[in-house]
């Protein structure tokens, strides 16, 4: 069964520090905030996360959702997700709307001090 990768990122300001969610069996992996970029960089810098986590979590069918439409119609043409793409089995992308997207949700607790973040540490 495809395992549901949900990711999400933005800066404040934008441009600004980018950071990153990426929820998956239940967990949300963050990404603080780091290099600086836009709202889109973040958002695509999230993806690569989003591959980084569930490679991490030695899956091989995945369902990556996002609420950006401008990443996911990238996605599929971009060498650098193409190239990390390539270690999976099967990916499909799905846009969820924002309110639907656990990794945005998850992002604006963090940042809220809601949730407390839980740094992604690659094993």
């Amino acid at each position: 069964m495809a395992l549901k990768v949900y990711f999400d990122g933005g800066c404040r300001p934008n441009p600004g520090p980018m950071e990153s969610a990426v929820v998956a069996r239940g967990r949300t992996h963050h990404r603080p905030p780091h290099a600086h970029g836009t709202n889109n960089d973040a958002e695509w810098q999230a993806l690569l996360h989003a591959l980084e986590v569930a490679g991490a979590l030695g899956e091989q069918d995945l369902i990556l959702i996002g609420d950006s439409a401008h990443v996911l119609k990238r996605a599929p043409t971009d060498p650098a997700y193409l190239e990390r793409a390539a270690s999976f089995t099967r990916i499909r992308l799905r846009y969820a709307r924002r309110a639907q997207n656990l990794a945005g949700i998850a992002l604006d607790r963090i940042n809220a001090g809601q949730l407390p973040p839980t740094p992604f540490h690659a094993t």
